[in-house]
C-alpha cells in the first residue's frame, strides 16, 4: 500500500486522521486543522545552504503516500530533505518529519500564516501567537482561554512572529530547525491542539513529540487491520485491484470525531485557504448514507451504524433527516437560523433504505428495533410531501438531487421519486422485523402499486427514455440524465425500458472518458462547467455502473467502473475528486479532491455491480452474481461475512467450464445462491457440488444468461464446477486520456444476438478514423466478421468510419458464428 509519483504541484495534498487533518499541494504548502480549529494556514519551509535560501516547493520532486503518511522528496545540489507529513489516527494534531541529507551545513526554516478560527460558520473572539521557549513552539490562544494550539519542534529557535504596528506589518510567523553540518539528521515539527484549553495543548504537543515514531507505526497498523479485515479481492486488473484498496482507504477517512457532535462521516476534503471552509469537512446527511452501501458491502459494519446513528441523531421533530451540520454548529444558532440543515429531500427516503441495508447484511436486528420510532417518524415525514400521485415532491420541500440550475424548477426528480418508492420496500421489511406484520403488509402492497405507478409516470414512449422529472403542471420533463440509474440500483424500472435508457446513456455525449455527464452534451441546457446540469461526477458514474450490472449491461458498466478505479491514482494520488468538467479531462478548481461518496463509487460498483455480491445475514444467504469481464479466468474475494462466519471464494475460468471454491470459517448455517452470467450462445451440461450433480436453472435475459444454483455450505471448502460449451464474450479496458483532453476512448453502444445465436450485432461508437480493438473470448467459434478483423492474437479490430463533423461516430460490427 504505497503509491509514489513526480510532484504534481497543483494537485491536492490530504493527510487525516479522525481529529485533525493536514491539507496542502504536492508543492508541500499546508494548513492545519485540529477539528473544529484552524491553526495554520500557507505552512511552507526554506532551506538555508551556503548563504542562499531556497524555497522548498521549487525543489520539490517526487510524492510518496501510504494509508497513514504522505512523504513529498526535495533535492537539491547538495542534499536531500524527506518531508513526512503524518496525522496519527486518534490526536488532535500532526507531526511532521524532516530527514536531512547534505554535503554542507543546511539549515530548515519552517513558516506559516497563523489563522486560528473556528470552522465555518462559527468565529472566536480576539486570538494571539506567543512563543512558549521552554517548548520551543508558538502558542495560538483566545482571551477566554477555551481553545488552544501549538506548533513547535524540540530544535525550534529564532522565532519570528506576526505583527502589526503603524509604521509596518508580517503575517508570516517562521523559526528554525538548526544546522544539520552535514550528513544525516531527522527534525521533527508538532502540531497540537485542544478545546479544553492551554494545558490539553500542551500535554498533546509533547505527547506527540515524544511519540510519534510509535503512533506512525499505530497508525499503519491501524490501516493494515481495517484492510484485513474488510473483504479482500484479488483481481486480475491490477488498476481495478490497487484502487479498490485505496478506495476503502479513503472511505473511512471520511470518519472525524467532533468533541461537540460526535463521530461522523464528512464529505471531504479540501484546502479551505483564507476561508474557514475546509472543501466538504462536515456532515452531511445523503452523503454518509450514499457511502454506507460501500462500507456494507465490504463488510465494515461498524461504521455504518456509527455514521447512520450520527445523523439520526439530529433528525428534525417532523422526522426530516438532515443534509448538513457544520463542524461549527454548536456554537451558531445552525438548526434554527442557517439554511443549510434541512434543505435536502432525498436525505430522508435514503435514510430508511440505507438503514435496511446496513441491518440485513449485517443481521443487527436490535439496531432495526431500537431506531424504528426514528425510521417511522422518517416516513411520516416523507408521506408529507406526496403529491397526488404519491410521489415525494421536491418544489416547496427541499431539493432531490438537483440543487440549482436551468433544470429546475421541478416538482419532483425521477431520483426522488424511486427513492421514496424504494423506501417503502426498505421499511415494510424492517417491520417485519420488529414485529409489525400489518405495517409490513400495507407497505408491500403500497410498494408494488407504487413501483408500477413510477413507471408509468416518468417513462416517455416518444422520447424512448425515463424523464429526468415532472414539471409543476405535473408534465414529464423530456431530459435524458444518468440521474435514472439510481432507480436501476434498486431495480425499480421495468427491464426493456431500463435496456433502452442504458443504450441512450451509453452514447459519446452523456459518457466520457473520465465518467459520466449529468444530461447530455447536446442538450439545450448543458454546461461542461454547470455543477448540476453539464458536469462529471464519480458519483453518476458509480451509479449507471451498479445501473448497468443490474441489467446485465456489462461492458458499459464495467467502463464505468474502472474509469473511476483509474480516477483514484490520477488525481490527488490515492483519492477520487468530487467533479470534473463536463467537455475536458479536468478536476473542477473548486472541487474536493478527497471526496468520500466518490471512492465509496469504486467499491459499490466492484462489489454490488460487477460481483452481484450481497448478504443477508438475517437469512444466513449470501448471493454472488458476477458479470466479470469475458477473458477474466480468475479472482478471489476473502473475509465475507455473515453472521458468526467468513466466507473466502476462488473463481477459476476455462474455455469449458467455470470453477469455484468457497471456504468457510466459523460457525453457523450458510447458504451461497450462486448465479454466474454466461453468453446467451453458451450450453451448459453439467453442475457438481463436491463431485456430486447439483441441480441448476438457466435464466435467460435479452442480454445474457444467468446459472442458478443454491450451495448449503459445510466448513471446509466446497468445490463447485460448471462445465459448459459454446461460452464467448467480448472485452475491452479503457483508459484516462491526458489531462485537458477531450474523450477518445471506445463504447459499446449494444450487444443483440439473433434467435438462433449464430450471430451478434455488436454497435460501437470511437472517434472519426479512430482505431480500436475488443479482446476476445473463445475467437475460435468466430467463422466470419463483417466491418473488423479478426487477429491472430484473438482481438476484433477495426477503424470508425471518417466523418469529419462528427466527434464520435457509430459502427455495427457483425460476428458470425457456427450452429451452437
Amino acid at each position: 500500500m504505497e503509491l509514489s509519483r513526480p510532484v504534481r504541484t497543483w494537485e491536492f495534498l490530504p493527510v487525516v486522521g479522525t481529529r485533525a487533518g493536514l491539507f496542502g499541494n504536492e508543492s508541500g504548502r499546508l494548513e492545519a486543522w485540529a477539528y473544529p480549529l484552524k491553526i495554520f494556514r500557507d505552512f511552507h519551509l526554506t532551506f538555508h545552504v551556503a548563504n542562499r535560501a531556497l524555497p522548498a516547493e521549487t525543489l520539490a520532486r517526487t510524492l510518496t503516500v501510504t494509508p497513514s503518511s504522505a512523504t513529498l522528496l526535495y533535492s537539491g545540489d547538495s542534499f536531500r530533505v524527506r518531508e513526512t507529513l503524518f496525522v496519527p489516527v486518534n490526536e488532535a494534531g500532526a507531526v511532521i518529519a524532516l530527514e536531512v541529507e547534505t554535503e554542507q551545513p543546511l539549515e530548515i526554516e519552517a513558516g506559516f500564516v497563523g489563522d486560528f478560527a473556528l470552522e465555518w460558520p462559527a468565529a472566536m473572539g480576539g486570538t494571539f501567537e506567543d512563543w512558549d521557549a521552554a517548548h520551543h513552539a508558538v502558542y495560538f490562544g483566545e482571551e477566554t482561554k477555551k481553545f488552544a494550539a501549538m506548533v513547535g519542534s524540540p530544535t525550534a529557535d529564532e522565532p519570528h512572529l506576526a505583527y502589526e504596528t503603524n509604521y509596518s506589518s508580517s503575517n508570516e510567523t517562521s523559526f528554525r530547525l538548526g544546522v544539520t553540518q552535514k550528513g544525516r539528521e531527522t527534525k521533527v515539527l508538532v502540531i497540537a491542539a485542544s478545546t479544553a484549553g492551554r494545558d490539553e495543548a500542551t500535554k498533546t504537543y509533547e505527547h506527540l513529540a515524544d511519540s510519534y515514531s510509535d503512533l506512525l507505526r499505530d497508525s499503519a497498523e491501524y490501516y493494515r487491520n481495517y484492510l484485513a479485515h474488510t473483504i479482500n479481492l484479488e483481481l486480475p486488473d491490477p488498476a481495478l485491484q490497487q484502487a479498490y484498496d485505496w478506495a476503502r482507504v479513503s472511505v473511512i477517512q471520511g470518519l472525524v470525531a467532533n468533541p461537540y457532535l460526535g463521530t461522523g462521516l464528512v464529505a471531504g476534503y479540501r484546502t479551505s485557504g483564507t476561508s474557514q471552509r475546509p472543501g466538504y469537512a462536515w456532515f452531511f446527511g445523503r452523503d454518509s448514507l450514499w457511502t454506507s452501501f460501500a462500507l456494507n458491502a465490504a463488510g465494515d459494519f461498524a461504521t455504518t451504524k456509527t455514521a447512520i446513528e450520527f445523523i439520526s441523531k439530529y433528525q428534525r421533530d417532523d422526522g426530516k433527516i438532515p443534509h448538513e451540520i457544520a463542524q461549527g454548529a454548536t456554537f451558531v444558532s445552525w438548526f434554527k437560523d442557517f439554511p443549510y440543515p434541512y434543505v435536502s429531500a432525498d436525505a430522508t427516503p435514503l435514510f430508511i433504505i440505507a438503514t435496511n441495508d446496513y441491518v440485513t447484511q449485517s443481521g443487527d436486528v436490535a439496531f432495526a428495533r431500537n431506531t424504528w420510532e426514528r425510521v417511522w417518524k422518517a416516513y411520516q415525514f416523507l408521506r408529507s410531501t406526496y403529491n397526488e400521485q404519491g410521489f415525494p415532491r421536491n418544489f416547496g420541500v427541499g431539493h432531490g438531487w438537483v440543487e440549482g440550475g436551468p433544470l429546475l424548477p421541478v416538482m419532483t426528480e425521477y431520483y426522488q421519486s424511486a427513492l421514496g418508492t424504494e423506501a417503502l420496500r426498505a421499511l415494510s421489511h424492517l417491520a417485519s422485523l420488529v414485529g409489525k406484520a400489518d405495517v409490513e403488509k400495507e407497505l408491500l402492497s403500497e410498494f408494488q402499486r407504487r413501483q408500477i405507478a413510477l413507471d408509468q409516470a416518468f417513462w416517455s414512449p416518444t422520447e424512448n427514455i425515463y424523464a429526468f422529472a415532472l414539471d409543476q403542471k405535473n408534465q414529464q420533463v423530456d431530459e435524458a440524465s444518468v440521474l435514472s440509474t439510481v432507480p436501476m440500483w434498486f431495480e425499480l424500472p421495468q427491464a426493456t425500458h431500463a435496456e433502452a435508457m442504458i443504450t441512450r446513456l451509453a452514447e459519446a455525449d452523456h459518457q466520457t472518458d473520465w465518467g459520466m455527464r449529468i444530461i447530455s452534451s447536446h442538450s439545450k441546457v448543458y454546461d461542461g462547467s454547470g455543477y448540476h446540469y453539464g458536469a462529471v461526477w464519480p458519483l453518476f458514474t458509480g451509479w449507471a455502473s451498479v445501473g448497468e450490472y443490474r441489467y446485465h449491461r456489462a461492458l458499459p458498466a464495467y467502463s464505468n467502473l474502472r474509469t473511476n478505479a483509474l480516477l483514484t491514482m490520477d488525481g490527488s494520488l490515492g483519492h477520487d475528486t468530487e467533479v470534473l468538467s463536463g467537455d475536458y479531462y479536468q478536476s473542477f478548481s473548486t472541487s474536493s479532491p478527497h471526496q468520500i461518496w466518490s471512492a465509496a463509487m469504486v467499491v459499490s460498483p466492484i462489489l454490488r455491480g460487477m460481483f452481484g455480491l450481497q448478504t443477508d445475514a438475517l437469512n444466513h444467504q449470501i448471493t454472488l452474481a458476477p458479470h466479470v469481464p469475458a477473458d477474466w479466468t480468475t479472482f478471489t474475494i476473502r473475509n465475507v461475512p455473515l453472521g458468526a462466519a467468513s466466507l473466502d471464494f476462488n473463481y477459476r475460468k476455462s474455455p469449458d467450464s467455470i470453477a469455484l471454491d468457497v471456504t468457510r470459517s466459523g460457525a453457523g448455517n450458510c447458504t451461497i445462491e450462486f448465479s454466474p452470467a454466461f453468453s446467451l450462445r453458451a450450453h451448459i451440461i453439467s453442475v457438481e457440488l463436491n463431485g456430486k450433480a447439483l441441480a441448476f436453472k438457466v435464466q435467460p435475459n435479452d442480454e445474457d444468461q444467468h446459472v442458478s444454483m443454491r450451495i448449503t455450505v459445510s466448513s471446509g471448502t466446497n468445490h463447485l464446477v460448471i462445465r459448459t460449451k459454446n461460452d464467448f464474450g467480448l472485452a475491452f479496458a479503457n483508459e484516462l486520456p491526458p489531462l485537458g483532453s477531450t474523450s477518445r476512448a471506445l463504447r459499446v453502444i449494444s450487444e443483440k444476438w439473433n434467435p438462433a445465436h449464430t450471430e451478434l450485432a455488436v454497435e460501437v461508437s470511437g472517434r472519426a478514423s479512430g482505431h480500436y480493438e475488443l479482446r476476445v473470448w473463445n475467437p475460435s467459434q468466430i467463422t466470419s466478421v463483417e466491418n473488423a478483423e479478426l487477429t491472430k492474437q484473438g482481438t476484433l479490430r477495426f477503424t470508425i468510419p471518417t466523418a469529419p463533423a462528427e466527434d464520435y461516430v457509430h459502427r455495427a460490427l457483425l460476428i458470425r458464428f457456427g450452429k451452437p
